[in-house]
């Protein structure tokens, strides 16, 4: 059969097979834009060139959560055999890939022994390239669901969202050593901002013993929130793992009933690749050590 006699075929071009994987593994053209580094207007156009390329609905967008349809899955499964195949061959040309891992990390987890291990990592694994960003966790949560974080370790209150793995966290009343203010009515709180983590418990906590209380200080710095509490601007509640000698923790003799609503709580997605999957098994050891 001459050139000019053999039917049309589609050739697949790889970004467009890449984008239709990114939107079913999100289940959404907005998240897999971010992570995409695109806009969801040039997803939704890759996706729809694709749909017309093979004449077949690729996904279901009626729901909220798109979701492939039948024919979607029959070329998910190749879709994703040509990107390994690709990456294999980049691989095989470039003599290594560089994986890039997007980490989010509370501000107290961004130092000690999880820096140590995470720096270990990365030694043991110089194709793999580590970005992590710190900041309250209500901020990395919602960074990650946008899908510009592969993995976070955040605060939260005890199940309230399932995640990869998660360990009750030891919360302690903090006052200062050398400058104490519990005695002073009313009691300066030193806090996170207006639903930062801990707050309203803060507060609920303080009017449930019949004391008044005042803001002495508000910041979204953990470091700001130490030094003012060693300080003497007013007492807070913080994780047991940044408490310094420069603190007194507060108890029973003070009136304080310990807090047990908080965890410490890990989340991937479930398409994530095996470096994440083993970064967060890191970071779940690094919590279950500290329980012990």
């Amino acid at each position: 059969m001459s050139d000019s006699a053999k039917p049309n075929r589609p050739i697949y071009d790889l970004d467009m097979l890449r984008t239709l994987v990114m939107v079913a593994d999100c289940g959404s053209f907005t998240t897999a834009a971010a992570r995409l580094h695109s806009t969801q207007s040039t997803v939704s156009q890759k996706v729809r060139r694709l749909e017309e390329m093979v004449g077949q609905q690729l996904l279901d967008r009626s729901n909220r959560e798109v979701h492939p349809t039948d024919a979607g899955e029959t070329l998910l499964g190749y879709a994703r055999h040509l990107l390994a195949v690709s990456n294999q061959l980049t691989e095989a040309m470039s003599g290594g890939i560089t994986v890039t891992v997007r980490i989010g990390l509370p501000d107290d987890f961004v130092a000690g022994k999880t820096m140590q291990a995470l720096a270990a990592f990365n030694r043991k694994n110089p194709k793999v390239k580590l970005e992590i960003t710190g900041g309250l966790s209500r901020d990395l949560m919602t960074t990650y669901d946008r899908g510009e974080l592969d993995l976070v370790l955040v605060k939260q209150r005890r199940h309230s969202r399932e995640a990869v793995a998660c360990q009750p966290e030891r919360i302690d009343w903090l006052d200062s050593a050398q400058f104490p203010c519990f005695v002073q009515d009313p009691i300066p709180l030193v806090t996170f901002p207006p639903r930062g983590l801990y707050r309203d418990d803060m507060i609920n906590a303080i009017e449930a013993m019949g004391r008044n209380w005042r803001i002495g200080f508000t910041s979204s710095s953990l470091a700001g929130i130490q030094e003012a509490v060693a300080n003497g601007l007013g007492v807070s509640l913080l994780p047991h793992r940044v408490v310094t000698a420069a603190h007194r923790i507060l108890g029973a003799e003070e009136g304080f009933k310990p807090i047990t609503v908080f965890e410490a709580a890990i989340f991937h997605r479930p398409t994530a690749d095996s470096m994440v999957k083993a970064l967060a098994q890191i970071l779940s050891d690094i919590l279950r050590s500290e329980a012990d």
